[in-house]
């Protein structure tokens, strides 16, 4: 198991920035294709965009493209999610995810194995 811990969340007005950090407990973390969910009231978890183990390929959600980016840094055990022109709708807790079996990275909930405690996102319009 990885016990992963988000932080960065905030209120910030529409059209500005945060980065999300999510650091592993784990030196295996190196290994494991990462993600970023994020849930808003009502609605059911989403995926926002995952990296593979060696950061060479990222997918994003289409909501997300040309606005935020993932990366990592495998020797600090660490995932980040840079949050840019940020929107009122972008509004959600965001969760960190590791897949600890797939290579490709994954868009559901069910294919990733350990989960972070979520950092809250607020945008202000």
């Amino acid at each position: 198991q990885v016990q992963l811990v988000e932080s960065g969340g905030g209120l910030v007005q529409a059209g500005g920035s945060l980065r999300l950090s999510c650091a592993a407990s784990r030196r295996t973390f190196s290994n494991y294709a990462m993600a970023w969910f994020r849930q808003a009231p009502g609605k059911e978890r989403e995926f926002v965009a995952g990296i593979t183990w060696s950061g060479l390929i990222t997918r994003y959600a289409d909501s997300v493209k040309g606005r935020f980016a993932i990366s990592r840094d495998n020797a600090k055990n660490t995932v980040y999610l840079q949050m840019n022109s940020l929107r009122p709708e972008d509004t959600a807790i965001y969760y960190c995810a590791a897949d600890r079996v797939n290579q490709a990275i994954a868009a559901i909930v069910a294919a990733y194995d350990d989960w972070g405690q979520g950092t809250q996102v607020t945008v202000s319009s």
